[in-house]
């Protein structure tokens, strides 16, 4: 029934931000076509000083980001020339495709005072896509459905499940939900989806007789119709879908090719991405095995 349990570890972005990182994990290196996994906050007291926070240009290839905010505010661009302003409730789904350059940054100490909080996932996109022109769509809350009844909200973020159905635009079959529970509300996984997966932002919850707290991602056996009971107050991140196959995975780099990895590498490095137009004076180095950040990937490794 419960196939395995992933802990969080911590892992730096910038010198200001840490964060809790999900996916990738060594015994689970994607649930359907979801790569990668970032929980971000709550990060309080940052009115003062929210450029800490910032994330440089740096490049993606063979992915999407998907940028989802519960408090704060941060700002995007790309390669694209889009420059948009990300806020809670609202999904930001950047197709990284044959290559983009992005930038995240926080410019308005004001939309900090109550703390910033995020969760930033990666899909890996289907083989035919990996390869498509880059793109950035942002979609506000009232674009997204949202599913009510007792002891339980929900939005739909992306995807299919419970018979809804959300207008984001993905590549491949899969479901992506915020969910928020009262104490005591029992709950129960979409059956749409052959794996299927969710993350505790905050609260706990309980199955067959174990209490599951914030911070750990559970994931589920194929077909099964597991029992889940909030014991407080409890948000969840549920995810999921169908398989794509084998990936690797390198700093930024996503692709069904170590051969492509080698080839972003060598594009980054050459100055061959085109930086965000307005922001184009800095950026991140590409890392080596002597250098990379903490919590990157030492080497394209095949994830399954």
């Amino acid at each position: 029934m419960l196939e395995l349990v992933i802990e969080s570890r911590a892992a730096a972005l910038t010198p200001g931000m840490e964060v809790k990182r999900i996916l990738p994990f060594r015994l689970r290196r994607m649930i359907g076509p979801f790569i990668f996994m970032d929980h971000a906050g709550p990060i309080e007291n940052l009115a003062s000083q929210p450029s800490s926070l910032d994330v440089l240009p740096h490049p993606h290839i063979g992915l999407s980001t998907v940028s989802y905010l519960f408090g704060g505010e941060v700002t995007h661009r790309d390669s694209l020339g889009v420059e948009q302003i990300i806020r809670p409730g609202e999904v930001n789904w950047m197709t990284a495709g044959s290559g983009i350059a992005h930038s995240e940054r926080f410019e308005n100490p004001s939309s900090l005072a109550g703390g910033l909080e995020m969760i930033q996932t990666w899909v890996a996109l289907p083989e035919r896509d990996e390869e498509a022109a880059p793109s950035f769509a942002n979609y506000t809350p009232e674009q997204l459905p949202v599913f009510t009844d007792k002891g339980i909200w929900m939005r739909l973020i992306a995807g299919d499940a419970y018979g809804l159905k959300s207008n984001v635009n993905t590549n491949s079959p899969l479901f992506y939900l915020h969910v928020v529970l009262q104490k005591d509300t029992l709950f129960a996984l979409p059956k749409e989806h052959s794996e299927r997966g969710f993350y505790i932002v905050k609260g706990a919850v309980e199955i067959g007789g174990v209490t599951y707290h914030e911070g750990k991602m559970l994931v589920f056996t194929k077909g099964v119709d597991p029992r889940i009971v909030a014991k407080e107050y409890t948000t969840l991140m549920l995810l999921g879908g169908e398989p794509l196959g084998e990936r690797f995975i390198w700093w930024n780099f996503v692709s069904s090719r170590k051969e492509r990895i080698e080839q972003a590498k060598e594009d980054w490095k050459q100055g061959r991405f085109v930086l965000p137009p307005t922001d184009n004076e800095e950026f991140i180095p590409l890392p080596d095995d002597k250098s990379r950040p903490s919590g990157t990937p030492p080497r394209p490794e095949p994830l399954s």
